[in-house]
């Protein structure tokens, strides 16, 4: 309850103190900090995504932009050959703007990608664009393999999602969800939610869909390794993932297991609201926000 009343008083918290606490969870501003960030991950037996931090572009030049970032992304991917791959934000690339020019703002990305042989995960972001990603997506599945995409565990509607995305042998990722959404859309529970993350991570592996299982929450983890164990997944039908300087301990735990492990990148100027929205996920990281402001040690 204290950690949940400090992340409210987080917009009056300077930003350059944020950006401080923050740092553990974003590579940096430029690409090179985030390249720099994905070896030193290969070389601890971690592959990753990267995501150019930023959303919501209100005009084509931003989202123009991005795409030329993604680019130099893969580039440099493949110059350093990085066991890494891409993940983008339909917002970031125009969804608000035009549905159209955001299906070919992904679209490019996609085609550099496959000249890679790289792979390309759609973000998934709050639920009044749910629809129009998803519908996105299939109209990628149609001529790409090499694209993925999300479900959110705390949707009531993505049982249904995943029912009808299974059927292509859809690479998902599955994530609890961070977005603030009204109670008529969204589980508020948090048990409810680690089942119907479970029920998920069931229903994709059965399907024989390959799937990445993203938590911090060792509850969700020991729910899916059950789920593998009672299927008899080999390790290669999924992975788990994880973001970048969240529950390191947990990670390595995996890791030592043998198990594959993706670490979520993110990197850019728009550092501000990304970590905003951590900070509403995990409040605790806000209780070292408070600390650091006040000089409590």
């Amino acid at each position: 309850m204290l950690n949940k009343m400090i992340v409210l008083t987080m917009p009056v918290i300077p930003r350059a103190i944020v950006r401080l606490v923050s740092k553990r969870y974003i590579a940096g501003d430029s690409l090179p900090d985030a390249i720099r960030t994905v070896k030193q991950l290969n070389t601890q037996g971690m592959v990753a995504t990267l995501d150019v931090l930023g959303e919501s572009a209100a005009k084509a030049e931003e989202s123009a932009a991005a795409v030329e970032e993604y680019f130099r992304v893969l580039d440099a991917i493949d110059k350093e050959r990085l066991d890494c791959n891409v993940s983008v934000k339909p917002t970031q690339l125009g969804m608000l703007i035009d549905k159209k020019l955001c299906y070919e703002n992904i679209e490019k990305i996609v085609q550099k990608a496959n000249l890679y042989k790289n792979f390309v995960r759609i973000d998934m972001e709050d639920s009044s664009v749910t629809s129009d990603t998803i519908d996105l997506f299939l109209q990628l599945k149609k001529e790409y393999d090499q694209v993925g995409i999300v479900i959110q565990a705390y949707l009531r509607r993505s049982i249904d999602d995943v029912n009808r995305l299974a059927r292509l042998k859809t690479n998902f990722r599955l994530c609890k969800g961070i977005y603030i959404e009204p109670r008529e859309i969204a589980y508020k529970h948090p048990d409810i939610i680690v089942k119907n993350f479970a029920f998920l991570v069931e229903k994709t592996l059965h399907a024989g869909c390959y799937i990445g299982i993203a938590t911090h929450d060792e509850k969700v983890v020991w729910e899916s390794l059950r789920l593998i164990d009672r299927l008899g997944c080999k390790r290669d039908a999924f992975e788990f993932q994880m973001l970048l300087g969240v529950d390191e301990q947990l990670r390595k735990i995996l890791v030592d297991a043998g198990y594959k492990l993706r670490v979520y990148v993110p990197y850019g100027r728009q550092w501000y609201a990304y970590s905003m929205r951590r900070l509403k996920e995990n409040p605790k990281i806000a209780f070292y926000i408070i600390k650091a402001f006040f000089g409590i040690k």
